[in-house]
């Protein structure tokens, strides 16, 4: 019996260091990553499925690249190529931001001639020289309003390709965390947090995923560090959202949704910035998606404009106080208050 107890300690002594070292790693493992964030992983479920659908390519980030507009990045992991030795790296690919203001070059004021219109705009005399008939008068050109705009290259880009944030991508079997090196309670939020923000507008992976996690991760664990950096965050948040770009819209309202919950007088501090928030909130107000009876199978996406934009508003009147209503109602006139009974 004494044997056998004997033997029973070395075997418990001799597992200890080996049970301790797995212990520490997994603390360590539980305080260096972040908890899965369902926004960006179904950003990259929905673009696995994207390209499952659009086999030819055309709804992919090559094809926007191609379009001009998403930023092009580097031509490898190593930087961009030298000139003499690749000549025709990026050949094809459109000027940023020529595709869409090739129409608007000119002003639609303008007086000039019109192929298959006549001559002149609708509001220039339609009468040539001797009193002969110039023409019909052109058709109202479209506002465009609706149209997407090229989306800028991020601070968020340049920082992460040049390794100056503290995180990285979790290899583990889980997927959709970030392995951050330092603690999140210890950064420094007035530098990091628009950084973040700003990178939230980017349509590639890694900066992408790593973008908006880590904007989760911040706001869950920021506390009283947020409040004092949301001047800094309207920048980036107008940007993103100027660039018409429902996906990229969606992905900022729930962003800023959580920003709005995650502290005391952060709504109030965000209602001096509406006009610069709100106005792409007025246009994309009624961009809901039509299926009469049928099942909108992916609402647990919450990709719905619509619904976002006036979820979002009625979460910045909850938590914006007493001036927050007759601030958005001035930008979006068709909104009613959700607190009035």
């Amino acid at each position: 019996a004494q044997a056998c107890l004997a033997s029973e300690d070395i075997a418990w002594n001799s597992t200890a260091p080996d049970r301790t070292h797995k212990a520490q790693t997994a603390s360590m493992t539980n305080v260096g990553t972040s908890r899965p964030s369902r926004a960006a992983a179904t950003l990259m479920l929905d673009d696995a499925l994207t390209k499952i659908i659009h086999r030819d390519g055309s709804k992919g980030s090559k094809h926007a690249k191609h379009n001009g507009m998403i930023p092009l990045g580097v031509h490898s992991s190593f930087g961009d190529f030298p000139p003499d030795l690749a000549p025709q790296a990026w050949s094809s690919v459109t000027i940023q931001g020529m595709a869409l203001h090739k129409g608007l070059k000119k002003s639609s004021s303008a007086p000039g001639l019109t192929k298959g219109h006549g001559t002149g705009t609708m509001h220039a005399a339609f009468v040539g020289l001797g009193g002969a008939p110039r023409g019909l008068a052109p058709p109202p050109p479209q506002a465009g309003a609706l149209k997407q705009r090229p989306v800028p290259s991020s601070q968020f880009r340049t920082f992460y390709d040049r390794g100056d944030l503290p995180l990285a991508v979790f290899q583990g079997a889980g997927g959709g965390k970030i392995a951050w090196k330092v603690d999140i309670e210890k950064l420094d939020f007035h530098h990091y947090l628009p950084i973040f923000f700003d990178g939230a507008r980017e349509q590639e992976d890694p900066y992408r995923f790593l973008a908006v996690q880590g904007c989760y991760d911040m706001l869950e664990r920021g506390g009283s560090k947020l409040l004092p950096v949301v001047p800094q965050l309207i920048i980036p948040i107008k940007t993103a959202l100027n660039t018409r770009n429902p996906t990229i819209i969606c992905v900022i309202l729930k962003m800023l949704q959580t920003l709005v919950k995650s502290g005391d007088m952060i709504g109030e501090a965000l209602v001096p910035y509406y006009r610069q928030i709100l106005p792409v909130l007025n246009i994309f107000k009624n961009h809901n998606s039509n299926i009469g009876d049928k099942i909108d199978y992916s609402q647990r996406k919450g990709m719905n404009l619509g619904e976002l934009i006036a979820e979002t508003l009625e979460v910045l009147e909850t938590h914006g106080g007493e001036d927050a209503f007759i601030n958005i109602k001035y930008m979006i006139p068709t909104y009613e208050s959700c607190m009035l009974a």
